[in-house]
């Protein structure tokens, strides 16, 4: 067994499958949309949505917080759950629109109250949460989602049943830079996708063999 710190777990899957260019969107307002329908579906019925939303809006983040409530779920229908998520959407978008959906200003306002104040929001866990710190607001944080929790128990780390445990158990994640955290975590989901949908694909990947100290 070879082990590895965080930081060169990174290294090593960005040597091994290259950059992955993740979030795939345009705009912020896109990745907040595309955040919020992603929730318990799948990429692709989230991308019909988001055809959708781009057709009706140019995801312009004033007139998304001005849709109607029942419009909206028409527009986001085929990523499920378009009740709740709807009204995610436009608390979120009504939310940023208190500061002219400037997001610098947004993050300056709360600083180190930002992800509390979005885990206030309606619809925002915490997952939802750290991803829109990390593509939205550009904070370099720890995505600790269900295939981080899958990959890191196949890298030796026992007790990682929820989000929070292994998010506790990252203590340095200050030498990422903004694009190393964006790309790790996209590396990261592009991995499970090919390796941890089962349990043996794992050990077919250029990650068997290592195990992680964090």
């Amino acid at each position: 067994m070879t082990t590895v710190t965080l930081y060169q777990l990174f290294k090593k899957m960005l040597a091994g499958m290259g950059p992955q260019g993740w979030w795939p969107a345009d705009t912020k307002s896109e990745i907040i949309v595309g955040a919020i329908l992603v929730q318990n579906t799948n990429w692709n019925n989230v991308k019909k949505s988001l055809a959708n939303v781009e057709t009706s809006t140019g995801f312009q983040p004033e007139l998304i917080a001005r849709l109607d409530m029942n419009d909206l779920m028409a527009l986001i229908q085929p990523s499920g759950f378009h009740k709740n998520k709807s009204k995610a959407i436009l608390e979120v978008f009504q939310w940023l629109g208190v500061h002219d959906f400037d997001f610098n200003q947004i993050k300056q306002h709360h600083g180190e109250n930002l992800r509390r104040e979005l885990l206030k929001l309606h619809g925002i866990g915490e997952e939802t949460a750290d991803v829109l710190l990390l593509y939205v607001f550009d904070e370099p944080v720890f995505v600790a989602d269900k295939y981080d929790q899958q990959l890191f128990t196949a890298l030796g780390l026992a007790g990682l049943t929820n989000y929070r445990k292994l998010k506790k158990r990252i203590h340095q994640f200050d030498e990422f830079s903004l694009t190393e955290a964006q790309e790790f975590h996209g590396l990261i989901d592009e991995f499970g996708k090919l390796y941890l949908r089962k349990a043996d694909y794992f050990n077919e990947s250029f990650l068997a063999g290592y195990t992680i100290k964090l």
